[in-house]
């Protein structure tokens, strides 16, 4: 068996450590959709010309 890497303090990692004992885990990251691709994705075909006689129909 090998010899095991010996672990280097790194002070970032231990105030982050501290910080998460302290005040808990941050929440996590929530992705914001775009406004724009949201309006895009809406239609994604014209309508076709029947379909636009038949709803003007009804």
């Amino acid at each position: 068996m090998s010899k095991t890497k010996k672990k280097i303090f790194s002070a970032v990692k231990a105030v982050k450590a501290n910080a998460r004992e302290r005040v808990g885990q941050p929440p996590s990251e929530r992705v914001l959709l775009d406004p724009k691709q949201k309006r895009g994705a809406k239609e994604k075909h014209k309508e076709t010309l029947a379909d636009l006689i038949n709803r003007t129909g009804e």
